[in-house]
């Protein structure tokens, strides 16, 4: 029965029914972001922008849900290529790359040549519908130049980037684009550990002698101090890992993001590394951090990004480095700089709090947070508990 469904060729029919669908949901995704967008809806939950909103409240990865943000744009100024996408002809992805021919600063450059956009917009249309998708690529790729024949702005910086994705387990994979002027200056700094690093009978690869060299110019960073202070502090690799487990090797342990490594390897870390002992309560909570006087900020700060790991604002996340450390009862209504009083928010998120936002950490563990007007903010994880009353 299977051979002959596929061979009948309904299987393929459904598969392109299936895309097809895909394609007009994305096309209403796309829409109704940009509405959020143009009303400033995530503003409603304390967030600046839709991408921001996506990613904390969705769990969307940044990349994707950028990529939905500037499609709903695009699809204002290609309104054919729009409709297209909209009747399931054309992907995502299409329309992602179309994007790169209607930013604002090429936009501005085609009113000025009289170019008509509309015409683009039909010529797009045509190749996304009929072609694969690399005709496309190379159709944009045509446009961008006839626009700019001189080359890019002298402006290097416009066109570096760089993406992190990491892994179910642990690892993480980097993918960077830079100008050839700073190419240059990153190569250069990973070859010279690159060349100093190459012991008898070393037969890694190219690409892991690169990588290795890459995590060498980062620790010399680090031990040199040649890096920037992060809220006042030294920028520092943290290693969550239980005093036993540290002591037998055997266990995990956590890394600043969260990720996990072997208490072995947190061993082998702790060989060249300062150790601070912090004595956890039942619940999770730090209680003593190894010190007789009474806690200093610096001290509220590391418990504080012990226990919270970040931005405690509902759907944020913002990495500690980017936080302050809010009062939860401000000093002057008699709040105390202590760690039950204490909460990691960016500055964004710590503005909001001291503009009406509220946030407040429950018997259950969690952070919540509230808006002016005393509903809470709901991301999916909060959805799943039933509905909290502020105290």
């Amino acid at each position: 029965m299977c051979s002959s469904r596929i061979g009948s060729g309904d299987v393929l029919d459904d598969v392109a029914a299936l895309v097809a669908e895909r394609n007009r949901i994305d096309a209403r995704l796309a829409r109704a972001v940009r509405a959020a967008e143009l009303s400033q809806a995530p503003e409603r939950d304390g967030l600046k922008s839709v991408a921001s909103w996506l990613r904390g409240h969705l769990r969307m990865w940044g990349a994707e849900a950028s990529r939905v943000v500037a499609n709903g744009r695009t699809m204002e100024h290609l309104p054919a290529l729009a409709e297209a996408h909209e009747a399931g002809l054309v992907t995502a992805a299409q329309l992602a790359e179309a994007a790169r021919a209607v930013t604002p600063k090429r936009r501005a450059a085609a009113a000025v040549q009289g170019v008509d956009l509309g015409e683009i917009d039909a010529v797009l249309t045509a190749v996304a519908i009929e072609q694969e998708h690399d005709a496309l690529i190379v159709v944009v790729r045509r446009y961008c130049n006839a626009l700019d024949p001189d080359g890019p702005e002298p402006d290097p910086t416009e066109g570096r980037r760089m993406s992190v994705v990491r892994h179910a387990d642990g690892t993480v994979s980097f993918h960077l684009h830079l100008d050839p002027v700073g190419a240059e200056r990153f190569a250069t700094a990973v070859e010279a550990h690159v060349q100093t690093d190459r012991p008898a009978g070393d037969d890694r690869t190219r690409a892991q002698r690169l990588a290795d060299g890459a995590v060498q110019l980062a620790d010399t960073a680090l031990a040199t101090g040649a890096t920037p202070q992060l809220r006042g502090v030294k920028p520092q690799v943290v290693v969550k890992v239980d005093a036993e487990d540290l002591a037998t090797g055997r266990g995990s342990a956590q890394l600043g993001s969260g990720a996990l490594v072997s208490a072995a390897r947190a061993r082998w870390l702790a060989c060249d590394s300062s150790i601070a002992r912090v004595v956890m309560g039942p619940d999770g909570v730090p209680l003593d951090l190894g010190r007789e006087q009474r806690l200093a900020d610096r001290h509220v700060r590391r418990a504080a990004e012990v226990r919270d790991g970040g931005c405690v604002f509902a759907g944020c996340g913002a990495p500690t480095w980017w936080c302050d450390v809010h009062h939860v009862v401000h000093w002057l209504d008699g709040g105390e700089t202590s760690l039950a009083n204490s909460a990691l928010l960016c500055e964004r998120h710590h503005t909001k709090v001291h503009a009406g936002f509220r946030v407040q950490r429950l018997p259950d563990g969690r952070w919540h947070t509230w808006r002016p007007d005393g509903t809470e903010i709901r991301t999916p994880a909060a959805l799943r508990s039933p509905p909290l009353v502020p105290a």
